[in-house]
């Protein structure tokens, strides 16, 4: 089975998040059971002894295996610093045996279902942060990135099942600054993400980044306190 959340900014929210009380489907699940964070991940930070607790906490003692896209609060220097591994056909970088980064750009197949994943998003907030301590310009794909992802939806005939991505496309940002009520300026990865939109089959896309669970038009959700079953 799989499952997919949103946002948890490491041990601020994840204890609670992914507790057997507000998760109790969870009893039911094994190892070779998922469940994916749509971003926002946060436990590859600092390395320190929390980020270390939690992640074994995830490892020994929840029964599924986490699997995560980056946001744009991670640590990307750490991130990258983990080597490049084949995982499910596409890349990721495993940082213990049961915790996976599902890199930008990629389509897996898990449980017999194709995943295109895509992390990153600009920190609106990143005045008030500190570039190599609290904010990363690694946050925002790369053109490489940005090729690759292409390169494999062409290898899929451009049809995929799900869409997981941290932030959304130009056409979704409409929806979710009319229903929220905020201002944005839309940058190089939501025209990115509307080029995708605009081309590719899919059953549903999935987005975090905005702290709310909302449904918009185009099956699309945003999703952030939710843990809502895909298969």
């Amino acid at each position: 089975m799989i499952y997919i959340t949103g946002d948890v900014h490491g041990s601020i929210s994840i204890g609670r998040r992914l507790d057997a009380r507000n998760f109790p489907e969870q009893r039911q699940l094994t190892k070779n059971d998922y469940v994916i964070i749509a971003g926002d991940f946060g436990l590859i930070w600092n390395g320190d002894q929390e980020d270390q607790y939690w992640l074994k906490w995830l490892n020994k003692e929840k029964p599924f295996t986490t699997l995560f896209i980056d946001g744009n609060h991670e640590n990307h220097d750490m991130l990258d610093a983990y080597p490049i591994e084949h995982w499910n056909e596409g890349k990721v970088h495993k940082i213990n045996d049961s915790v996976i980064h599902l890199m930008r750009g990629q389509v897996f197949n898990i449980d017999g279902k194709k995943f295109f994943t895509f992390g990153g998003a600009d920190s609106h907030d990143k005045i008030h942060r500190k570039e190599g301590i609290s904010w990363w310009r690694r946050e925002m794909p790369s053109y490489a990135e940005y090729e690759e992802g292409m390169s494999n939806l062409d290898k899929h005939n451009w049809k995929v099942d799900y869409v997981i991505t941290h932030t959304c496309s130009s056409s979704a940002m409409n929806y979710v600054a009319a229903r929220l009520a905020f201002r944005y300026e839309l940058d190089q990865l939501h025209s990115y993400l509307y080029t995708i939109e605009e081309k590719l089959q899919y059953m549903q896309w999935f987005f975090g980044h905005f702290h709310h669970d909302i449904e918009f038009p185009r099956n699309q959700r945003l999703i952030y306190t939710d843990v809502i079953k895909l298969a």
